[in-house]
């Protein structure tokens, strides 16, 4: 069925036009929109690891959520900008443009709909600025609306007491924590014996870099042919529960937390993009 990972009845499509009208209290319900991709993630994983894991996340905290945290999700944006991964087949990918265009105009239907908080839930690290783009330019047209675009993995988790050092620093793509979060949401896509480790060297400009992460651009096969950027090889199905559990229990609490959040709301007509009128602050003087 159409929602995945998604409790059916946190699934936003599967209520009638009536039925959304009639929901109570829609400013303040949350909408989830999982942003993934489909692009190669090395031998060993499927190309569809960042729409997994963003649904199945955002699917394990919706089912723990409690009833009374007005929440319901989106289909999940599976296709996303992945233009760094171009080189291996299996990779599909949308331009930025494109990309920013889909979500913002999904966020102005969302808007449409009466509600006014929006969750990016974005499972790709090659996205994360086309995002917020779109969330700003969301915020410009509409000063009361609430837009969100956060990491799906950037909440407390088990994950960082259980890999090492190098992976903590150098680790980008494909490596111990998705591999663990894949086999345990779709174990059987995910072929153990095919994992192998491949980071990318430290870059050497400290003053750019502290941790040695690449400080320039680049793409999945500048650091080599597999695709891998990390040390998938010790990832295990277990690890990958525990990372799960306490993962989706984080994004309870910030759920929670924004389905309560009042935030500033602003009256004055705005500039965006294409408007060429708009408030322009007068002259002020300090109390």
């Amino acid at each position: 069925m159409l929602h995945g990972y998604i409790p059916p009845h946190r699934f936003l499509p599967y209520l009638s036009w009536t039925e959304i009208a009639a929901l109570p209290d829609r400013e303040n319900t949350v909408i989830v929109l999982p942003c993934g991709a489909i692009e190669q993630h090395g031998p060993h994983l499927p190309c569809s690891v960042d729409s997994v894991i963003a649904s199945g996340v955002m699917g394990k905290a919706l089912e723990k959520l409690p009833a009374e945290v007005r929440a319901f999700a989106l289909p999940t944006i599976t296709y996303g900008k992945s233009e760094e991964h171009l080189h291996f087949p299996g990779t599909m990918t949308l331009t930025g443009t494109t990309l920013l265009s889909t979500v913002t105009e999904i966020g102005e239907s969302v808007y449409r709909a009466g509600f006014r908080k929006l969750l990016f839930a974005n499972g790709h690290g090659g996205q994360p600025q086309v995002l917020e783009m779109a969330a700003r330019e969301l915020r410009l047209r509409h000063g009361d609306f609430v837009v969100v675009p956060h990491g799906v993995s950037r909440l407390p988790n088990a994950s960082s007491k259980q890999i090492s050092e190098q992976e903590k620093r150098l680790s980008m793509h494909a490596g111990h924590s998705e591999t663990a979060l894949m086999l345990a949401l779709a174990p059987d896509t995910v072929h153990m014996e095919r994992a192998a480790a491949n980071f990318p060297p430290p870059f050497p400009i400290k003053l750019l870099s502290a941790d040695g992460r690449p400080a320039c651009a680049w793409t999945a096969r500048d650091f080599g042919p597999s695709g891998v950027i990390g040390d998938p090889t010790s990832a295990t199905r277990e690890q990958g529960i525990e990372i799960l559990e306490t993962l989706s229990d984080s994004w309870v609490q910030a759920l929670t937390e924004l389905h309560a959040l009042r935030w500033v709301v602003r009256e004055e007509p705005t500039w965006e993009r294409g408007h060429q009128q708009g408030f322009i602050q007068p002259s002020f003087t300090p109390a």
